[in-house]
């Protein structure tokens, strides 16, 4: 399997190659000029792959939510190369890439809340478990003020549950809830660019990561499984996701499924 990935929604401008299990990449944090530097990135990997586009599986990007530019610029640079190519197209959402980097980091973390700035005092945010080592989403992505977020019931109900039964049987406390702590965490930049954010969910968090960004490599490993099972696109359905309606309305891809 080979699937070329790419991600430019944020300030990590990056590309990935997924080559038989292992990911070559390459990364960059830009405040402006993804469109300067995604194209020799993406040539980089393929070179040091020996591959051409045409030994492509699939081309995966990162369809948002995130900045508006560089939402486009990844659908537009996707629909043109695997256009060229003859290859189909996998949309990934960059909260679940964003979800999907911390459950890597950390093989303990099994429940994450996603979280990126989209200006103008609102977030784009999403929940997400850990499934098959993957990152699967819980309920929809949302886009909000940083105020409005609020995670899954079950999560809080079984993390009181927890902290109770711990207290008073501490040796006991795994078995009594059914198994190992789950958890949640919170990760991206959202959490930096709204502290209160942090504030109101730090009873409900076991922490924050929020140095980390979506990019290529996870893209790749979430596309994987979906060119497996034949859920895969045509280049022209390589489509932006804002989640913020009054900019921009678009049509959700039909798979070739």
């Amino acid at each position: 399997m080979k699937i070329l990935a790419l991600d430019t929604a944020t300030a990590s401008c990056s590309a990935a190659l997924l080559l038989d299990g292992r990911i070559l990449a390459r990364e960059r944090l830009l405040e402006h000029g993804h469109a300067g530097h995604i194209l020799p990135m993406i040539d980089e990997v393929l070179a040091e792959a020996g591959i051409g586009l045409g030994a492509l599986s699939a081309i995966a990007f990162g369809r948002g939510p995130g900045a508006f530019t560089g939402v486009r610029l990844a659908a537009a640079v996707t629909q043109g190369l695997a256009f060229g190519a003859g290859v189909p197209v996998v949309p990934v959402s960059d909260l679940q890439a964003l979800a999907q980097r911390l459950l890597a980091a950390d093989g303990g973390i099994a429940r994450v809340v996603a979280c990126t700035d989209a200006r103008m005092r609102e977030v784009y945010w999403g929940c997400f478990v850990r499934r098959h080592g993957l990152a699967a989403p819980v309920g929809g992505e949302q886009l909000s003020a940083p105020g409005a977020i609020r995670l899954p019931g079950d999560w809080v109900r079984k993390a009181h549950t927890q902290v109770a039964t711990a207290a008073a049987t501490p040796s006991t406390a795994s078995a009594a809830v059914g198994g190992p702590p789950e958890g949640a965490w919170g990760v991206g930049p959202g959490f930096a660019a709204y502290p209160e954010l942090r504030a109101a969910l730090h009873t409900r968090l076991d922490g924050v990561r929020d140095d980390l960004l979506p990019r290529a490599a996870e893209i790749a490993t979430l596309a994987l499984p979906e060119v497996e099972e034949g859920r895969v696109f045509l280049p022209e359905q390589a489509l932006p996701v804002y989640l913020r309606d009054e900019v921009v309305q678009v049509c959700a891809p039909q798979s070739l499924e």
